[in-house]
């Protein structure tokens, strides 16, 4: 959880069929848009009310039109979903068995005060209910989910738990996508732009051959949880790590939904989709988190958790959890990287290359001193459109002084004695921190 894998993750009740659900972290401008009950018009796709219905409700069928199907297939939509570049994707119909009860823990979590400051985790719709409890809530039209994953896993990148320069800090492998532009030269990517295009063309195939239906297109920005849709459309479990497993591809992948007022066919609706839980008695993730976000297996406190930390929390960050951070200056791949399905999915590859996706190679085990050198106007040029944008300039300063205060490199002193008078409260307390470590105070 992340994206995790740089993943925010909310994880209820006991080890079963799922017990947890994910947002990913950059991913995690799901916050952005979020108006009336979920309506988002950035990601949107509206069709005409031909049918005259309420706007709460379904616009329209696919079987209004001439010739059109009788309803939605797994065949049909997973096709579509890989022609348009997916690596894989699954259908669910909704409402899904277990929502109710996935319902109920996740109100749980959210009155345990579990979501740290993600107030946006906490929005509710008119009639009180939490937006992201069920799909229903903002979108009672909505019938069915497609559900398409799309892989970063760059089989011949290092891992973040085998980076030995203390002089580097690492930013989790989900923001280093990239692409090149028209004139040769490679630029950041945003892999929400990047997706949303392909899952608006699956949206478009199917409009084209089922009709006219409601339907809303969604890349980590809307009002529903992905990853209990991804395990209830049988793309994978959610693991001890609380982070979504594909047994074939593991958990380095983002995810497109696709919601729409089409019905499921009678055949891939009592279809039995999910995939059992293979974690076994595996508890690599568990013994190598550092900060003890993963305390109880299938279960993430996501205020201790590395990717919160650097990227949705603002100001300082406690002594107690920056010493524990590492290097890690953007989000968090360690509980990712250990996981045995991941090594099988680097062993077996090869992960197919994705050219809109390519990681940069400036953002592999970054240097800390370029890092803490870049101005303002310098930040938003290398970063505009990167995930790494959102944790913001002062955000990324600060997660750069206490990967210097863990990286024992006395070197780092002079940067730190001039930011540890700067006016940012974050910034300055975390230099502060540094210091103290890294002259053995």
């Amino acid at each position: 959880m992340l994206d995790p894998q740089g993943f925010f993750a909310l994880t209820f009740g006991q080890r079963g069929r799922w017990c947890s659900i994910s947002f990913r972290a950059s991913a995690n401008e799901q916050h952005d848009s979020v108006r009336r009950d979920g309506e988002e018009s950035s990601v949107a796709t509206k069709v005409a009310n031909s049918s005259g219905a309420s706007p709460g409700g379904p616009k329209s069928r696919a079987n209004d039109s001439p010739g059109a199907l009788s309803g939605l297939t797994l065949e049909q939509a997973r096709a579509l979903a890989l022609e348009a570049g997916f690596q894989e994707a699954g259908l669910v119909a909704l409402p899904y068995e277990a929502e109710a009860r996935d319902a109920e823990r996740f109100r749980e979590w959210v009155a345990a005060g579990s979501a740290g400051t993600m107030g946006y985790l906490e929005r509710r719709a008119e009639n009180g209910r939490l937006l992201r409890e069920q799909t229903a809530v903002p979108f009672p039209w909505a019938r069915s989910a497609l559900v398409c994953f799309s892989s970063y896993a760059f089989s011949e990148a290092p891992l973040s738990t085998e980076t030995p320069d203390p002089r580097s800090g690492w930013i989790a492998r989900y923001a280093w996508s990239s692409k090149t532009n028209e004139r040769g030269e490679r630029r950041p990517s945003d892999y929400h732009k990047v997706l949303l295009k392909r899952i608006r063309a699956v949206e478009g195939r199917l409009h084209g051959e089922l009709g006219e239906f409601e339907s809303r297109a969604y890349v980590d920005t809307g009002p529903i949880v992905e990853r209990a849709l991804a395990v209830a459309a049988g793309l994978g479990w959610a693991a001890k790590n609380t982070c979504l497993i594909n047994p074939k591809l593991g958990s380095f992948g983002f995810l497109a939904v696709l919601l729409t007022s089409l019905e499921v066919t009678l055949k891939d609706k009592t279809t039995e989709l999910l995939v059992p839980d293979r974690c076994g008695s595996c508890m690599r993730c568990i013994d190598a988190c550092p900060t003890g976000a993963l305390d109880v297996p299938y279960q993430m406190d996501a205020t201790r958790c590395i990717a919160y930390l650097t990227i949705e929390h603002k100001g300082p960050i406690a002594e107690e959890l920056a010493e524990k951070m590492g290097r890690q200056v953007f989000g968090c791949d360690i509980c990712q990287d250990v996981c045995p399905w991941n090594r099988k999915a680097r062993r077996e590859g090869p992960i197919i290359a994705d050219a809109e996706l390519e990681p940069r190679p400036e953002l592999v085990n970054p240097a800390l001193e370029w890092l803490a050198d870049l101005d303002e106007a310098e930040f938003e040029r290398e970063f505009n459109g990167s995930p790494v944008r959102r944790t913001g300039f002062m955000g990324l300063r600060r997660n750069v002084a206490i990967a210097m205060g863990n990286s024992g490199e006395a070197k780092f002193a002079e940067q730190l004695e001039a930011w540890a008078t700067v006016a940012d409260e974050g910034l300055r307390s975390a230099a502060r921190w540094a210091l103290t470590r890294l002259r053995g105070e």
